[in-house]
This record gives structure tokens, C-alpha cells and sequence, in this order.
């Protein structure tokens, strides 16, 4: 999947990608073995990281060094809370699993490892590091949704493969593909991939990426 300049280049310095994007769980809901239980359970996770993934965009939002950047960052936060969320709730609420149930779960380790870092690296970084540390889970849910909607899937988890992979979602990660490399561009200039500032991004992105394929392992 190509979103923008960075994110390809990145993707391929990050060992980690393939076990995040291609993990046994995302083949399992693709093609209907996954347990009913462990993908509530994912959800229920994935609820509370949005809390979380939306602060973070927030502050984006005052790192950002333009209105441009603020408007994307800000669209950005409104998918989470307005979609995203909405997906998650609706989805639970099926099971019976009721708004207050869901934010009543108790974080995993592994989100609490993941969350907290982006949001550590937004507070101890600059807005590229921030960036950095968001594209995994943003531009690594759309390949993921493209992929299994452009293939053979099972009606299971149809709608949530429906929302990632389809028309909003995939206009949300070229717009954050832009961002980000108009961003590296405006601040780094052309030859970014030359300095040692490049490689610090690069792990940024390396380690949220690990981070986005061990939250896979919190459903069991």
C-alpha cells in the first residue's frame, strides 16, 4: 500500500511490519475463525486506546506549526471519536456490552505500553515525533482494511473491515500521508533522508509498530 513518500520508506525500516499487518489474528478475522470472544475483547481494548490515540492527535494539534497542520490533526481527532469510536460501540452494544462496561475495562499491558509511549513521545518530542510514533496505527489499520476488502473475507467481521478499508478511511491516511511529508519537508527540506534526524524518526516508527503488533496478542 503507498500512502505519500515517508510512510513507504519508513514501513520498510520497520522490521516489525509484517508481523503487525500480517498477523494471525488479522487472517483469523479475515476469514471468520476468529473467536467471537477474543475480538470483543480486542474491541473493548481498542476503545480505551482510541481514548488515548485521540489525546494524542490533540496534541498534535499544539504542535502542529500551521493552521494546515492543525485542520489535519483536528480532522484526524474527529474520525476517532465520530467513527472509529462509534464503530466500537455499536459493534460491543450487539453483545450486549454497554458504554459504561467498555470504558470500565481494565487496560491491558499492552496497551498500556503502546498508548503511553505515543503519548510520551508527543510530550518529550516534536510534532515529527509525535507523527512518527501515530502512522503506524493509522496508515498500518488502512492496509490492513484495503487488503482484506480487496479479497475474499468472511461476512463475520464484515463491518469492521468495511470501515478500514473502505472510501473515509483510505481518505484519512492519504491525508495523513500528506501531512507527514509535507511536515518532514517543511522541516527537514529534500535531503531528509540523509540526516541523522531521519533515523531518529525511522525509530519512532519501528518501535510504535512493534507496539501496534503485540496489541494483537491481548485478545489470547
Amino acid at each position: 500500500m503507498s500512502y505519500g513518500t515517508c510512510f513507504p520508506l519508513w514501513r520498510a525500516g520497520a522490521p516489525d511490519w509484517d508481523a503487525y499487518v500480517r498477523a494471525p489474528f488479522v487472517t483469523a478475522l479475515a476469514d471468520g475463525r476468529l473467536p467471537r470472544g477474543a475480538f470483543l475483547a480486542y474491541l473493548a481494548q481498542d476503545y480505551l486506546f482510541l481514548v488515548h490515540f485521540a489525546r494524542a492527535w490533540s496534541l498534535a494539534v499544539t504542535k502542529a506549526g500551521s493552521l494546515a497542520e492543525m485542520r489535519a490533526c483536528s480532522a484526524t481527532v474527529h474520525a476517532l471519536l465520530e467513527t472509529e469510536m462509534r464503530l466500537h460501540l455499536d459493534l460491543c452494544g450487539r453483545a450486549g456490552i454497554t458504554p459504561d462496561a467498555l470504558a470500565a475495562t481494565a487496560e491491558a499491558p499492552q496497551n498500556l505500553a503502546y498508548t503511553r509511549y505515543v503519548l510520551e513521545a508527543g510530550y518529550s518530542g516534536d510534532f515529527l515525533d509525535l507523527l512518527a510514533a501515530l502512522a503506524p496505527c493509522v496508515l498500518g489499520y488502512g492496509e490492513i482494511g484495503a487488503r482484506l476488502l480487496a479479497g475474499p473475507h468472511a461476512p463475520d467481521y464484515a463491518d469492521w473491515i468495511a470501515t478500514y478499508g473502505g472510501a473515509d478511511y483510505q481518505a484519512l491516511c492519504h491525508g495523513t500521508a500528506a501531512l507527514i511529508d509535507n511536515a518532514v519537508e517543511s522541516r527537514l527540506g529534500a535531503g531528509a533522508r540523509d540526516l541523522p534526524r531521519w533515523t531518529q524518526l525511522q525509530d519512532r516508527f519501528s518501535t510504535a509498530t512493534r507496539l501496534e503488533a503485540q496489541f494483537w496478542t491481548l485478545a489470547g
